[in-house]
């Protein structure tokens, strides 16, 4: 639900009958029927026609106010509001809750209990007077969560009493809301690296679009049309205005890459190098966004966001926001796979020229770099972030070994600008450092091609 929606109404429930009202006696109600029953026997017995009438008075109060409150239950209603309903790992949500007494009757004590997972804190409850008749009643507690994910919040339990105390009645609504906790982002700086464009398209690829330069491709006259546009051959021809296309940038693209590979990474929590990789990819998308791309997500599985776009592209227009926010809400459930290798991904992005390519790799075997390799030519700029999942592990920063040295050197004589991510690195400095890799990289490294339109700007 959008922040700052109204949540649903939901009515209270009649069903139950009166053996439900009955179940929800409270220590005091069970009490004084124990206490009517026994001394109703004992007037029998007895003979004592007043201990008979204590005795019925005894146990006929407490069904009373079962029956009463039984049928009086339904005049409550609920709602909840969540305020925002995505947020980034470690922030905190607000939630407002809305209690209204629909009926002519003073309502009895309230009792406000709402489900939330652990991970957002602890089960809140209210305790609220009584509420007049057509009353209303706002109450709010906030969730926070350093794990992704999302969250089902609700259903919210009411509990209602009589005024004497002698019967307690615990219903649920049936109405929840979904918290999504998104993975946080960190601003990065722009950057350019060598050959690359910004956002639109500088690298001189074109597309057509709807006014300039003459196009022997005409189009139907819309409001707002230059006249001096019109194209007199066709509109003679098709009996209607037609006006002259014309070629404008075409939006650069990017494509964010996840490896989520179980054997690629080691640990879990939020500082292992699997949820630091998610993070990354999701500040990559911001970025990307925000410098005017076109950006896609994919995965190793070879799985692409649907985005506004055939391919999966997403814009940085509010148009396209819904399908940035699906990214995101992907990112936040996103887990291991079972997959072994990157190639679903590699045919993915072989069937055209994908602009410019962000990867975040864990580790890689041989295998695996070759096919990682096989990815650069298919772009026009490739930046990796590889994470050694042994220093990860050892929880601090080493010398790089010969095999991870070994696969980020033959990433970069494919093209690559190849990044080595040690543990609990910023993504910011490194993001710096391939943008200053890729600038000063000679005839084998990353962003040197001639040409390439695809990089940061």
């Amino acid at each position: 639900m959008p922040a700052g929606a109204p949540g649903p109404v939901d009515e209270s429930d009649t069903g139950g009958g009166l053996r439900a009202a009955l179940s929800g006696l409270t220590t005091r109600g069970r009490s004084f029927l124990a206490a009517g029953v026994a001394a109703a026997v004992c007037a029998y017995v007895l003979g004592q026609g007043d201990l008979l009438r204590v005795g019925l008075l005894l146990a006929v109060l407490p069904l009373i106010c079962a029956t009463v409150l039984h049928r009086t239950r339904c005049t409550v209603s609920g709602s909840r509001r969540l305020s925002p309903s995505r947020v980034p790992a470690g922030s905190e949500a607000r939630v407002h809750l809305r209690m209204d007494n629909a009926s002519r009757l003073k309502t009895g004590m309230l009792m406000l209990q709402d489900r939330v997972p652990y991970v957002l804190g602890p089960r809140p409850r209210f305790v609220l007077d009584r509420v007049e008749p057509g009353g209303v009643r706002e109450v709010s507690y906030r969730v926070r969560s350093d794990l992704r994910g999302r969250y089902p919040l609700g259903p919210l339990q009411l509990q209602l009493s009589d005024p004497f105390g002698m019967c307690e009645l615990t219903r649920s609504f049936s109405a929840y809301e979904t918290l999504v906790v998104i993975p946080r982002t960190e601003p990065l700086p722009a950057l350019r690296t060598a050959g690359a464009a910004s956002g639109y398209g500088e690298g001189g690829q074109s597309s057509l679009a709807l006014a300039g330069e003459d196009d022997i491709i005409p189009r139907g006259y819309r409001h707002g049309d230059d006249l001096r546009r019109v194209h007199w051959r066709s509109t003679a021809r098709h009996g209607e205005l037609m006006v002259r296309r014309e070629e404008q940038p075409q939006r650069a693209r990017c494509t964010v890459l996840l490896d989520t590979r179980r054997t690629a990474y080691e640990g879990a929590g939020p500082g292992s190098a699997f949820e630091w990789a998610v993070s990354g990819a999701a500040s990559a998308l911001v970025h990307m966004l925000e410098r005017g791309f076109s950006v896609r997500l994919l995965t190793d599985e070879g799985s692409a966001v649907p985005g506004e776009s055939a391919d999966g592209f997403a814009g940085p227009s509010q148009e396209s926001a819904d399908s940035a926010g699906l990214m995101m809400d992907t990112l936040a459930v996103v887990d291991h796979s079972d997959g072994g290798g990157l190639s679903r991904a590699y045919d993915v992005l072989r069937g055209s020229n994908e602009g410019l390519l962000v990867a975040f790799f864990g580790d890689l075997d041989e295998e695996q770099t070759a096919v990682a390799a096989r990815m650069r030519q298919r772009t026009r700029g490739a930046v990796a972030f590889v994470l050694d999942g042994d220093d990860w592990a050892r929880g601090e920063a080493a010398v790089t070994g010969a095999p991870a040295a070994d696969r980020l050197r033959l990433l970069r004589e494919a093209g690559w600008t190849a990044v080595a991510v040690p543990p609990g690195a910023e993504l910011a400095r490194l993001w710096g450092q391939a943008g200053q890799e890729g600038t000063g990289a000679g005839p084998s490294g990353a962003g040197s091609a001639t040409g390439q339109t695809g990089g940061w700007s």
